[in-house]
């Protein structure tokens, strides 16, 4: 087992933990979590001997083989599955102890070496790193291609694994999912689920967490503090922790009701049945695991766009691609302020063309690509963080976008997104690809937007943060088209899904399970089954459309009711801005007064009227609703 006894640990002059306490027993897999900068890669130092204790002990069984994500990748013209296998030391050790027995024509030697990888299953190395190297995204060519050929992203594919090719004890994983498709994703939870060592993993995706961990062990105060169950367990046991505090339970009171406003609004305006109901459950959920979030320290909001029109943007038969050679084509899409759309689709598929397409990055090689005049896009893809002035703070980033805007606006805003004090002021160059990545979106919200085009954009943000996002995306009013394999967020911003997948881009019938459903067989016979269900969707989808239809007479009585409110309340406080006029009380102006009095108290009973026919409106809308 590991154990953590009275450990006390300080990097520079700052304490990490301090008298901290932990077991972690065999074969335990725990999600570790705590906000950046609470020691979590110190941690994982420890655990690696590359860290040492100022006070007390880090115990793990000498025995035990660890193994860990490498963070640089050798330049080097090895085939990338020879890369992969070196995962494995001792297969590597012995089949060079074999190649020298062989050389020395030793073959009692070479007689005990094959029997010792045989009981290894050294005969199926390769084999094995195959399998791993195709369950991350490798296509058989690949296989065999020079480890200095690949991308930054793919070799950190290389590095996992790698990793996950040692026969390790104890398996150290910090952020495995932040270079990986969504089908990746879901291959790499379950490779996890059936590990048979012991997993410490360090993860900002909390869905990842849910399906892979049964224990959350959360750094917070200098103290380690482990909960039993996954991440959704941690959260409402943190919550009901935390709303013992009444400063915190007053915060997160404010925070339910601002969820609680946002879905009663979604609930009456759906009009996508199962994006509907599994965005509506999300958000339920939200409200019980608030509280454990209301020490956040970002808070902001989209303002409204500049400039709204319908359509924002129109795509008409497009194809687009690379070197006159397209990816996807055919594609018809149009984007009308509050449209949410979720791209999904293999790795490769198009998915980043799509969106750079619509961005205006890549021009279509056929078709028509129209945009709204004078509307706002925004447009984050992580090449973006490296764009930014090395040798400019936050706040003077801002300041290129607005010179008008006076310097305590400008550092009020940026606080909402981390940048507080010092911070807003220093130099961009030295900060993490989780401060770059905060302050691209800072940019992006200040420029109001219409149109929000996001790829990826949780890499590198934290669980606080990517909360955040989620947040102030359930009140964004232009347009958005987001690309993530970061499933919660997916579920709570997006209304519809589209596949791009075999040079096509289309609205997916079906939700994320749906999804991984049809990651699952396509490329197998489509089962009749599964055939069955899809049918089965779309019969709901029909019943769920001639519910709605009947219900829209009820719902423009409200709506009607509504409108007719405000109109008898802005009138009702014209009037009483003019009784507040001290000229009205003097005996010239009697008259005035009389009338205004009189039309006072018919709008006081015009608009009691109106809110009573709003409200038996209301309940009978909720009555045929229930």
């Amino acid at each position: 087992m590991i154990k953590l006894n009275q450990l006390s640990v300080r990097r520079g002059t700052r304490l990490l933990f301090e008298s901290a306490n932990l077991t972690i027993h065999p074969k335990q897999k725990v999600g570790l979590t705590g906000a950046n900068g609470t020691g979590k890669s110190s941690l994982f130092a420890l655990f690696q001997d590359r860290l040492h204790a100022d006070h007390g002990s880090v115990s793990i069984p000498d025995a035990w083989v660890i193994a860990h994500v490498a963070q640089e990748t050798p330049a080097i013209d090895s085939p990338a599955i020879d890369y992969v296998l070196q995962g494995d030391a001792e297969y590597m050790h012995l089949q060079q102890q074999l190649l020298k027995a062989e050389e020395e024509h030793d073959g009692h030697l070479q007689s005990e070496l094959h029997d010792k990888l045989a009981a290894i299953e050294g005969y199926t190395a390769r084999s094995r790193a195959g399998r791993l190297m195709h369950g991350l995204g490798f296509n058989g060519e690949q296989e065999q291609l020079p480890v200095n050929s690949f991308s930054g992203g793919w070799r950190m594919r290389l590095n996992l694994a790698q990793a996950l090719m040692c026969r390790s004890d104890l398996l150290l994983l910090d952020e495995p999912t932040n270079h990986l498709d969504l089908e990746a994703v879901y291959w790499l939870e379950d490779w996890l689920r059936n590990y048979q060592g012991t997993l410490v993993l360090i993860s900002h995706d909390r869905d990842f967490l849910d399906r892979v961990v049964n224990q959350i062990v959360h750094i917070e105060q200098q103290r380690l503090k482990m909960y039993s169950g996954n991440y959704s367990a941690f959260e409402l046991a943190r919550s009901e922790h935390l709303a013992h505090q009444q400063a915190a339970h007053n915060k997160q009171q404010r925070e339910i009701a601002h969820i609680r406003s946002f879905v009663t609004r979604f609930k009456a305006k759906a009009t996508k049945a199962k994006q509907a109901q599994s965005r509506v459950k999300a958000l339920e959920r939200m409200e019980l695991i608030a509280p454990a979030h209301v020490d956040s320290p970002f808070h902001f909001s989209f303002f409204p766009p500049t400039r709204v029109t319908a359509p924002l943007l129109s795509l008409d038969k497009v194809a687009v691609g690379y070197n006159e050679q397209p990816i996807i084509s055919g594609v018809k899409l149009s984007l009308a302020p509050g449209d949410r759309i979720g791209l999904l689709g293999p790795n490769g598929a198009g998915k980043s063309t799509l969106i750079k397409l619509i961005a205006g990055e890549l021009s279509a090689l056929q078709g028509k690509r129209k945009e709204a005049k004078d509307i706002r896009i925004a447009y984050f893809a992580q090449h973006q963080l490296e764009q930014l002035m090395v040798d400019e703070s936050p706040l003077q980033h801002l300041q290129r976008l607005d010179r008008q805007a006076s310097e305590a606006d400008l550092r009020n805003f940026i606080g909402g997104f981390g940048f507080h004090g010092d911070d807003a002021l220093a130099p961009v160059g030295p900060f993490s690809g989780g401060e770059k990545a905060r302050l691209v979106l800072a940019l992006l919200v200040y420029q109001k937007p219409a149109l929000l085009l996001l790829d990826e954009p949780t890499n590198h943000l934290d669980l606080e943060m990517r909360l955040a996002l989620t947040l102030a995306l359930q009140d964004f009013e232009g347009a958005l088209v987001v690309v993530s394999h970061d499933r919660h967020l997916l579920r709570t911003v997006a209304d519809e899904l589209w596949l791009v997948s075999d040079g096509k881009a289309a609205v997916f019938d079906g939700d994320l399970d749906d999804y991984r459903q049809w990651l699952m067989t396509k490329d197998k016979p489509v089962k009749a089954e599964l055939n069955a269900t899809i049918n089965n969707k779309k019969d709901d989808r029909r019943t769920a459309a001639v519910a709605r239809k009947k219900l829209q007479p009820l719902r423009n009585s409200v709506k009607k009711a509504e409108q007719k409110m405000e109109t008898v309340q802005s009138k009702l406080d014209k009037v009483e801005q003019k009784l507040a006029d001290n000229g009205l009380y003097e005996d010239s102006a009697k008259d005035q007064l009389k009338a205004l009095l009189v039309e006072q108290g018919d709008l006081k009973a015009e608009l009691e009227k109106v809110e009573m026919d709003w409200f038996e409106a209301s309940e009978a809308l909720q009555e045929a609703e229930a």
